[in-house]
């Protein structure tokens, strides 16, 4: 597969079967993750695997909404970023979190992306939530989850027909 039919196949999935990710799926995904580049190489980022259902189900609580599919992934990586590295690390994060989803993509895994950063539960900030489920210190900053799972319901693909040309501008 190449990297544009990979792109083309990318679809947020919502839903999973019972099927395990296994460690070498898992790893795969993981090791993308590392190959994400950074802002001037300072790599901020580290990456929480969740297996634990109720950990998971937790999860799938952070946020008012959108997060439910959480807990029906076998998995799910939250991206937690370390400030004291680097200011850059939403973007940072982002790299990391589409590397992720298109490596799932390329192994026939479903994937979606639950965004945290700017997000609420009632009005708590998302990322406050999480970081209190998980334990983790407040500098580390949450950009977002990716849930990961096998998936019977992929929807289509994209096509090059599905592109907005128009939205490209050229200045010459």
């Amino acid at each position: 597969m190449t990297l544009m039919d990979t792109m083309l196949k990318r679809r947020s999935t919502r839903t999973f079967t019972d099927e395990p990710v296994t460690k070498d799926e898992l790893d795969k995904i993981l090791q993308a993750a590392l190959l994400a580049p950074t802002s001037m190489n300072r790599k901020p980022c580290n990456f929480m695997v969740v297996e634990r259902r109720e950990i998971l189900m937790q999860l799938s609580q952070c946020k008012d909404h959108g997060a439910e599919l959480i807990g029906k992934a076998d998995k799910a990586i939250v991206v937690l970023a370390d400030t004291m590295l680097a200011d850059t690390w939403c973007e940072d994060s982002s790299i990391a979190l589409i590397y992720m989803h298109l490596m799932a993509t390329e192994l026939n895994l479903g994937s979606c992306w639950v965004q945290v950063h700017l997000r609420f539960k009632d009005k708590t900030p998302a990322e406050e939530v999480v970081r209190e489920i998980l334990k983790v210190d407040s500098h580390y900053r949450i950009a977002g989850i990716l849930a990961i799972g096998h998936s019977d319901n992929i929807p289509e693909h994209h096509t090059l027909k599905d592109t907005d040309k128009n939205k490209i501008h050229f200045l010459v």
